[in-house]
């Protein structure tokens, strides 16, 4: 019998999260699906230097860190044009109009649900070479 691959497998899937228990309960949903995980990281400024590095294909990003708005990091990701969903208690109204295309799941969120867009935007991410994962594959 064939085994199945994970949904995830070889997605490197950046987790910007300040809340503990969700960042953990996130990232192991994400490893126990394939996905590599680069974080949890719960700041502004060390999730902006994790961006301008990179080593990730999507990123799952809480918008208040710490008492900070995390819309630089989403600024940055748009620039880069690295794809990412808000997982946040925050509702629509509050995300400025310029990520209104971004998707936003409210907590507590569906971990299934948020798989399945980090897997279909990490279908759509280029790899090295240029291509798709779904291309690459």
């Amino acid at each position: 019998m064939a085994s199945k691959t994970p949904p995830l497998e070889g997605c490197r899937v950046f987790v910007i999260e300040d809340e503990y228990f969700i960042a953990a309960d996130l990232e192991r949903t994400l490893k126990s699906c394939g996905a590599k995980v680069v974080g949890p990281i719960a700041s502004v400024g060390e999730a902006l230097a994790q961006v301008r590095a990179d080593g990730f294909d999507v990123v799952v990003l809480d918008i208040n860190l710490r008492d900070q708005m995390a819309y630089p990091i989403a600024e940055e990701l748009t620039r880069q044009g690295l794809p990412f969903v808000f997982a946040t208690g925050y509702s629509e109204e509050v995300i400025p109009v310029r990520f209104a295309g971004v998707t936003r799941w409210e907590k507590p969120y569906d971990e299934r649900a948020i798989v399945e867009e980090v897997r279909r935007l990490c279908a759509k991410t280029p790899r090295p070479g240029g291509q798709p994962a779904e291309a690459a594959s």
